[in-house]
This record gives structure tokens, sequence and C-alpha cells, in this order.
């Protein structure tokens, strides 16, 4: 950084877009233009505040932003289009004294050549854009980009050549769209007014592909506005140079015919006129009628390609929007398998390096052990042994806790929902149980009624009634011992319905006991403590009498001691199972049957 007195602003700015993210400093840079627009600078000031602009690298961060893609900043090709601004400002008035070569042989060029890729980017997108506002936003920031670029080479005429000789000039140049059209040809106006002999300096291929697109604009279009600007680009090239009006009136033989029967009368007569008259006297000192052939026969080939080629140009963007589809899609594709396939290979390097780290302090410890207790090693080698294998067993223990814990959280976000389901449904059974016993209490014993007895009118009615049905259904005639086995017989049926009805009602309140009993376990279970907090008194909540329960316990954590003794590396996955190994779900299948919190 320069050791002279700096603006606090410049100074401020830049500190703020080094410890800025990258994304922010597009907005950031911004700011210089509140900067270079203050109305209180003067010429001076201003110049000692582009000279720190520059010398702190804000202009050189302006360029790097420019050749990103434009389409991913924040504000998009609107803040493009004014970084590109600020940047043709900030150059013009700027003297370096410190390696002159740099700013003016590479920085210059290469900020030139970023505006006229930005240009080409946004002449393309105006060209697509379907919706007006659209088209009229691209249209003004190209606008912008234009004037910029007119700004920068105005204050270094120099940049001139550099522009006209871009390649990427040409193509802006070359376009059937009448906006751009009349812009790119102000902005090649600008460049002969500013160095009239610019033209003479270029390559004559150079020359002849910016004439021949002057003149096919001529002879292809009507439209007055664009006409009236190759008019006058023309004039203002014959009035400069001699030896260019000789190059016209020798290679574009048609052009004075051209102008008089076309463009006669379209508002721009004067200029015309003017072009008329140098032309005309120029061909008052031509060559023979040969060359004149020549040229003619030049000028309808330059044509014809000029036709061809943008024949070809109209035919080429779907086909390119087609290949830049597919390319794009296959690109994402990539990219996405590319990202999987480097996150996989990452989680695997570092479940690797975290095996590989234990192991490596798993081995220093041990080596510091045997450094430490070499001269004991044979007196004290079986207390050696049983420290390596409590070493063994933390190390193990402090992993499975930690690979516990992870299952575990994610267990329980996959079953938070039904748990808050579970225990939604204990307390809506609860309520529920609640309300059915209130209301059983509550309900009043009804007294005996003694059924009512029948009148003597009744008797006699159901007494004839049943004469009339034994006349009409006369019984048959049996013995008294088949009667008292039929009646024997009756009462066994009788006594077996009555006993099961009983066995029924026992089983059924049996059932209502053990659910009863299964959503006390299960609410205890819920609302146990933690083993922090856990006192003698608790303790009983969880103990049973049973004696298939506590020998299913001891099982149970006979099961559990013999799996935490197993090496660590045994424990961390599926992929380290053996045929000797019990896996946790066997584990957890025997904790389920285990029936806590009561009587089997």
């Amino acid at each position: 950084f320069p050791m002279a007195a700096t603006d606090p602003q410049v100074l401020a700015l830049a500190a703020q877009i080094t410890e800025s993210r990258e994304q922010d400093i597009p907005l950031l840079l911004l700011k210089l233009k509140g900067i270079l627009s203050s109305p209180s600078l003067e010429c001076e000031a201003s110049n000692k505040i582009k000279q720190d602009i520059y010398d702190y690298g804000l202009t050189q961060y302006c360029l790097l932003v420019l050749k990103r893609d434009h389409s991913q900043l924040r504000g998009a090709w609107a803040t493009a289009a004014q970084l590109a601004e600020i940047l043709s400002h900030c150059c013009v008035g700027l003297e370096v004294k410190e390696d002159p070569e740099e700013f003016y042989k590479k920085f210059l060029p290469s900020a030139i050549d970023s505006l006229l890729v930005l240009g080409k980017r946004l002449q393309a997108r105006f060209i697509r854009a379907i919706k007006d506002k659209e088209k009229q936003d691209f249209l003004h920031w190209f606008q912008t980009v234009t004037d910029a670029i007119c700004w920068l080479f105005g204050g270094h005429t120099q940049l001139a050549a550099c522009v006209l000789q871009n390649d990427r000039f040409l193509q802006l140049l070359i376009t059937d769209d009448v906006e751009t059209a009349i812009i790119m040809m102000s902005v090649l106006h600008n460049i002969l007014r500013i160095n009239s002999s610019v033209l003479l300096q270029v390559e004559e291929e150079t020359l002849h592909s910016v004439l021949d697109e002057i003149v096919y604009k001529l002879s292809s279009t009507t439209n007055p506005a664009v006409g009236s600007a190759a008019t006058k680009l023309l004039l203002l090239v014959a009035k400069f140079c001699k030896q260019l009006v000789q190059l016209l009136t020798a290679r574009y033989t048609g052009l004075k015919g051209l102008l008089s029967k076309q463009w006669t009368g379209r508002g721009f007569d004067r200029e015309l006129n003017q072009l008329l008259d140098l032309l005309y006297l120029e061909q008052s000192n031509g060559k023979g009628e040969m060359q004149k052939q020549h040229q003619a026969a030049c000028i309808i080939q330059a044509a014809w390609r000029g036709f061809q080629t943008r024949k070809r140009l109209k035919k080429l963007p779907q086909a390119v929007i087609t290949l830049q589809r597919s390319f794009r899609a296959k690109r994402e594709q990539e990219l996405q398998h590319l990202t999987k396939q480097k996150e996989d290979e990452a989680l695997k390097l570092q479940m690797q390096l975290q095996r590989q780290r234990a192991m490596r302090l798993f081995h220093e410890r041990q080596l510091a052990l045997l450094e430490s207790c070499d001269w004991i090693f044979v007196t004290f080698v079986g207390q050696v042994n049983k420290y390596m294998e409590e070493m063994e067993e933390k190390s193990a223990l402090t992993i499975q806790r930690f690979w516990r814990g992870y299952r575990a959280r994610r267990i329980f976000h996959q079953q938070k929902q039904s748990l808050k389901e579970y225990k939604a449904a204990i307390i809506i059974q609860r309520a529920a149980c609640k309300f059915l016993e209130k209301r059983r209490r509550r309900r009043p014993l009804s007294p005996w009624k003694e059924p009512k007895g029948l009148t003597d009118e009744q008797r006699l009615a159901l007494q004839q009634k049943v004469d009339d049905y034994i006349k009409l259904h006369p019984a048959s005639q049996m013995s008294e011992e088949t009667s008292k086995e039929l009646h024997i017989q009756a009462q066994a049926k009788l006594a077996q319905f009555l006993l099961r009805s009983r066995l029924d009602q026992r089983a059924a309140q049996r059932r209502e006991a053990l659910l009863a009993q299964v959503n006390t376990d299960v609410e205890l279970l819920m609302n146990a403590p933690g083993l922090a907090e856990t006192t003698e008194k608790d303790l009983g909540a969880f103990m049973s009498r049973s004696i298939p329960v506590a020998t299913k316990a001891r099982q149970t954590h006979n099961t559990m001691l013999k799996y935490t003794r197993w090496p660590w590396w045994k424990k961390l996955g599926d992929e380290f199972m053996e045929d000797d190994v019990i896996p946790d779900d066997a584990i957890n299948t025997e904790l389920e049957t285990l029936f806590i919190g009561g009587r089997k």
C-alpha cells in the first residue's frame, strides 16, 4: 500500500473489500461511483483519488469482476454495466508513474477486451429477448458499456487502434439488429473523430472488413437511421484520407449509383451529396473500364458473401441453443455425479483418517508406556497388559459412545413424530378410561321390580292358546327314563354354558387388567428419570419378584457384558461383523422381551 496521504473513503472501501466475501465485492465496488462523482472534487483531487484507487488495487478488482460470469453476479448485468462505467472513469485521467508499461500495454488493452466481451454478451441477450422490458434493459446496459468504451479510448487515444483491431469489435458491428448496429456505428464514428488516421494503421484485412460491413448495411437495409449513420461514416472516412476515397471508388464501383438511387430524399441529403461529390471527383481521376468491372465484381462478391454469411448465422442460433442445452444438461449431470463421488470419497477418507488417527494415538501411547516401563517390563507385564486392555476398552467405549449417540439421534429424529402420536394416544386413552370409570360409578343401581302378574282373563286366553297348540301338535309318547335322560343332558349343557361364560368374563377382566398394567408400565418408562437423577426409591418401580423375569434379565445382562468385552473394531458397523458376533438387533430383541415394572 502507498505511504502517502490517502483519501479516507478509498482506504475504508479497500479495507472493507479485503475483509468481505467474494460474492459481496461487486456491490462494494459500486461505491466507487459515488466517490468519483463527488461535486466537491476538483481536477487535481479527482486525479489523486483515481491514483489511490489504482494503487490500492480497486481498479484491478473491477477488471477481475468483469472477466467473471456476469449472470452469477449480484445484480447480474446491471452491476456489470455499472462496473464497466466505473472502470472507464477510473482509467481516464490516470497517469501511472510506477511501472507505466504494465498499465498502458497490458492493463488498458485487457480492459478494452473485457468491455467488448461484455458488450457482445449484452447484444446477444438483447437480440434473444422477447419481452419489451427486457429488451429495453439490455439495450440500456449495452449503451452504457459502449459509452464506457468511447470514454476510455477518448482519454487514451492509443486505444482506438486496439479497439478497431479487436475481433469482437467486428463481431459487434456485423449484426442485422438496427438499434445495436446504430450504436456500434456511433462508436466507430467516435474512433475516427478522435484518431482520423487509425484506419491507415490497422491491417488491410480489418480495414476491408469494416468498409464491407458499412457498404453492406447501405445495400441491404431501407432504414433511414442505419443509412444516415453509414453515410456519415463513409463521409468522415472520405474527408480524412484521400487514399480511402480511392479505395472506396476502386473497391465499390456501384456505390455511387446505390447512394443516389436508394438514399436520396431520406433526410440526410446534405451529407449524401458531399459524399457523392467526393466519389465523383475521385472517379474523374479513375481508371479504365476493366478496373471498373473488376471492382463491380468485387462489390457483388462482397455483397453475396455477406448475404451467405448472414444466412448461415440466422440458422446457427437454434442449433447452438440445442447444442448448449444438451451440453449444459450433460455437464450438470457430470457435476452432480462428480460432487457425489467427491463427497463419498471425502467421507471414506475422513473415516479412514479417524481410524488411522485412533490407531496412531493408541500405538503412540503404547510406545510411550513401553519406553517408560522398559526397566520393569518383566515384573509388571501383567499390569501393563491390563492397562493396555483398559485403554483399548476406553477407546472402544469412546468410539461406541459417539457412534451410538449419532445412531440414537438419527433414530430419534425418525421416530419423533410416531412418539408424539403415541404419547397423544396414551393421554386420550387415560382421559377416556377416567371418564368411563366416573360414569360407571355415578350410575345408580336400579331397584328390583317384580314381574307383573297375569289377570284371570289373560290366564284363560293363554290356557286356550296352549290347548289349541296341543291339539294341533300332539306330542309323541316318551317314557319316564327318556325324559329324565333328556333333563340330565339339558342340565349338563346349561352348566357348561354358565361355566364358559364365567371363564370368558374372567379372561376379559384379565385382558383389561393386563392392558392397564401395560399402559402404566409404558407411562412409567416414559417418565423415568435419568441415571444422574435416580434415587433408591425409584429403583423399586423397575424391580420384579418373578423368577422367569429375573432369569431373563440375568441372561440379557450376561449378553451385554459379552458385547462390551469385544474389541472396539467389532462394534463400528455391519462391515466388521463376524460369525460369532451378536448384532444389536438381537440384543434389542432380548431387551424388548423383558417385562419391566410388573409381573409376567
